[in-house]
């Protein structure tokens, strides 16, 4: 697993800070964009622990995430209020549920084949949601109702833009830590060397199949917790959350942030969101500078934007260093050499006593 460094973890601890003050002075427009890309962003850390934790490259990942906004849509379309935890059992169940099935099939084989099965599936659900009036087609099906969060004597209304900010902040850094904590168990050590190498874990005696599906299911449920929450944000879900377009878009943040980092990706979520918001105020073919941007990163950046991160954390804390000890040594009293030979010259017996 990738680690990282204290001066970058204290880098992305004050991300979180800003992302938590952000509400308090920024305008409603960036308040919802924000949230956005927030829950983007979970979409994308699913997905990383595919592709750059278990070596999975699925093309067909926003099967999940639409399964999650249409189970949300489907079960409490008719519902005047909607209970947020039953919801979301629902949600990540029948995510949980089509990532199983899916997977069980998809993990028999691997590369192109993989890529291609999972992208078959994904489509197939495109289509039958695309083409079934009974879901509302190619229109999609709106929400008339928000889930209410309820604990206790304590009720969170989803309504208020700045309300789901916090909540969505909540579940990002919920799955990022709950990521985290799966990668540094038994079980993550046991997927990131199957990436590496399925072969020799397999003849150590892994069942590297069932490791595989587990963590399919695991990124499926939490796709289909990114589909849910987006659809709470834009109160209604379309076939489009399903295509192979939405699955190309979080394969490109994952590998422009960084795969195998977990926060690159939610790097990568930010950079590709602000990318699209600001450019097309630059020129109309934005999307032609979009492209060279991108590849200019893959070209340049071979480990995505978290190693460039990591790049300028190691060198201003080198530079911080070298100027502590340059200080340390200037202010130190100078002593005298001591040769290397008297330092490791061996003992000569009864020289003491003989003195």
């Amino acid at each position: 697993m990738h680690r990282m460094t204290r001066p970058l973890q204290l880098l992305l601890l004050l991300g979180a800070v800003a992302l938590a003050l952000f509400p308090l002075g920024g305008s409603e427009f960036y308040v919802g964009l924000l949230t956005k890309i927030m829950i983007l962003a979970i979409f994308a850390l699913s997905l990383d622990l595919l592709i750059g934790y278990t070596g999975l490259i699925s093309f067909g990942h926003a099967a999940f995430f639409g399964v999650g906004g249409y189970t949300l849509a489907i079960v409490f379309q008719n519902a005047e209020t909607i209970p947020f935890w039953s919801a979301l059992l629902w949600v990540l169940g029948a995510s949980a549920l089509a990532a199983l099935a899916i997977g069980w099939i998809s993990i028999r084989t691997s590369g192109i084949y993989f890529i291609m099965l999972t992208l078959a599936f994904a489509q197939m659900l495109y289509y039958f949601f695309f083409e079934s009036p009974r879901f509302g087609g190619d229109d999609g099906i709106f929400l008339f109702a928000t889930p209410e969060v309820s604990l206790g004597s304590f009720t969170l209304n989803l309504q208020s833009g700045h309300n789901l900010y916090y909540f969505v902040l909540g579940w990002m850094l919920v799955v990022y830590l709950l990521l985290r904590m799966v990668l540094k168990a038994p079980f993550g050590h046991v997927l990131v060397a199957i990436k590496a190498n399925e072969q020799r874990v397999r003849a150590l005696g892994y069942a590297t199949g069932r490791y595989k599906l587990v963590s399919f299911v695991i990124a499926g449920a939490l796709a289909g917790l990114a589909g849910f929450l987006e659809a709470i944000h834009t109160g209604y879900i379309t076939p489009a959350y399903l295509s192979w377009h939405e699955s190309g878009l979080v394969m490109v943040i994952v590998i422009l942030g960084g795969m195998g980092t977990l926060y690159g990706p939610i790097l990568g979520t930010f950079a590709i969101v602000l990318l699209q918001d600001y450019l097309p105020n630059l020129t109309e073919h934005w999307q032609l500078l979009m492209g060279a941007i991108i590849i200019a990163v893959v070209l340049l950046l071979p480990g995505g934007i978290a190693s460039l991160l990591q790049r300028l954390c190691d060198r201003l804390f080198a530079g911080r260093a070298s100027e502590a000890s340059g200080e340390n040594n200037a202010s130190a009293p100078s002593s005298p050499p001591v040769s290397s030979t008297v330092l490791f010259a061996p003992a000569t017996p009864g020289r003491a006593d003989n003195e």
